[in-house]
């Protein structure tokens, strides 16, 4: 399934013209492979081969930004195939490589998708996801930019909206008929009554502006509207699972819903919920959602990387029988795009020539030759990544910068506790991962997620009880705590 974040308001959208283009495409200018590797050494721990595969393969996308135009099209990308058992940091090293690039990037299940012809998601939901993902994180990006201007603009809203709540429950204090007389002193009193309203309004501004900045009125609550967004339009991906009927219905509903101005509501909120929507509805009017399109677009046909994961189990087994009968189907249809054409989304057509494909599969009972050519053909560069050593586990547990360790020290002193990891402590963990991994199913360094969440079980439990104590982390602990149940291979079966 693919991990697409969350969907953006649609709004129509023109044809892509080019705009602000070169400003969005993220490069790699200013890191060669080597200091590409060493971000990736943060992170992961071994697995140098892969490292320097995808490091290249990022650095010939600058390379080729650099050739002139009749040779840039020719040159596409080299897709990666990994060859490993799980866990030891395929997905990753995929996901870091386009978090250094700020690339769009999607992670897939090739077992998720069917050939045409079959009930479920067809290949093509990939690259219409994958420009979800590209606009919306671009649209995040645009926002974050424009945060602190929308900010003012939100507080002058919000001072316009309380002034004029506050003036309508005090009445002018002057409340009596203006005497009769000639137009001379009509006009006078009138300009007189309103220079006193507007310096009137002037102070409550002035007074609203000191409660705001104070968060005085927090708590209080003021009227706005609230504008109508289409963010409840379920993408087109998802029409080949619905009945005719229903799907006229979903078509119809969109259309009414797209043709007609949205109607913006009126609700009563706290002053601090306001001060949220307001923000977010100014951002919304700064940024132009148009040229997030335009530029989202250029990224995923430029500088995407998809990961395809599982790759093996579309390898049938038992010839045209069994539940994988559609494997081979799923890498005929993966062919075109791995290879690159055209995918229409709901932005527009997408060219997937120049998006990067890493694919990964354990290929325990199958080999990478198994599939078919065509395919195989399309992942020129092989690497195989090695089953992590105790060595490479207890490195896990102590380098990376996200290391577990690290993350339950910090979760934990959020109570006010403190742990203290002992380096025999780490190695026995480490052991212990390396003993269940070799007798039952290798799962490489997510071993230690279950290991390091036994021995912490009680200690995150009473945590709250025990502020301002220390617990140590030492080899002794970790054998009380899980030794027997790794020693007994029944039990580790069930329990680790």
């Amino acid at each position: 399934m693919a991990e697409a974040a969350p969907r953006v308001k649609m709004t129509p959208i023109s044809l892509r013209s080019g705009h602000d283009v070169e400003a969005d495409r993220p490069t790699v200018e200013d890191m060669t492979p080597a200091q590409i590797v060493a971000e990736l050494d943060k992170y992961i721990i071994g697995q140098a081969d892969a490292k320097r595969a995808v490091a290249v393969a990022l650095r010939n996308r600058y390379r080729r930004q650099l050739l002139p135009d009749e040779l840039r099209h020719e040159v596409v990308p080299k897709n990666i195939l990994m060859i490993g058992p799980t866990g030891v940091g395929k997905t990753e090293i995929a996901r870091r490589v386009a978090r250094i690039v700020d690339a769009p990037f999607i992670k897939v299940e090739a077992t998720k998708f069917t050939e045409v012809g079959y009930v479920g998601r067809d290949v093509e939901a990939i690259v219409r996801d994958l420009v979800e993902v590209a606009i919306d994180m671009l649209h995040g990006q645009r926002l974050e930019q424009v945060k602190d201007e929308a900010t003012r603009a939100a507080t002058q809203r919000l001072i316009d909206l309380l002034t004029e709540q506050a003036l309508k429950q005090k009445p002018a204090r002057n409340g009596r008929r203006r005497s009769e007389g000639n137009g001379a002193d009509e006009g006078e009193t009138r300009r007189n009554e309103e220079a006193a309203t507007q310096r009137r309004v002037q102070r409550e501004r002035r007074r609203l502006l000191q409660l705001l900045n104070t968060q005085a009125l927090e708590e209080e609550t003021v009227e706005i509207e609230i504008e109508s967004e289409f963010s409840e339009y379920e993408p087109v991906d998802q029409f080949g699972v619905l009945s005719p009927e229903d799907l006229y219905d979903t078509v119809h509903e969109f259309l009414e819903g797209y043709l007609q101005p949205p109607r913006p509501a009126r609700r009563r909120v706290s002053v601090r919920e306001a001060r949220r929507i307001l923000t977010q509805q100014e951002a919304d009017r700064m940024v132009d959602f148009e040229s997030v399109v335009e530029a989202a677009m250029h990224r995923v046909e430029g500088s995407a990387v998809v990961f395809i994961d599982e790759i093996d189990k579309t390898i049938s087994t038992d010839g045209d029988y069994g539940g994988t009968v559609s494997g081979e189907g799923v890498q005929r249809d993966l062919l075109p795009i791995v290879e690159g054409s055209v995918v229409m989304t709901r932005y527009g057509p997408v060219r997937t020539d120049h998006i990067l494909f890493v694919a990964a599969g354990s290929f325990h009972d199958t080999k990478p030759s198994d599939l078919i050519p065509e395919l195989q053909g399309r992942f020129p560069i092989r690497v195989e990544l090695s089953s992590l050593t105790e060595e490479d586990l207890y490195a896990i547990l102590t380098e990376p910068q996200n290391a577990l360790t690290k993350q339950y020290t910090a979760l934990l002193a959020t109570e006010g506790l403190e742990l203290l990891f002992h380096e025999d402590g780490l190695r026995e963990m480490a052991r212990l991962a390396t003993v269940v991994n070799a007798r039952t199913e290798d799962i490489g360094a997510r071993r230690l997620y279950t290991i390091i969440e036994k021995v912490l079980e009680e200690i995150s439990f009473d945590a709250p009880d025990h502020k301002g104590e220390t617990y140590t982390i030492d080899g002794a602990f970790v054998g009380e705590r899980v030794g027997e149940v790794a020693e007994d291979e029944d039990l580790s079966n069930f329990i680790l």
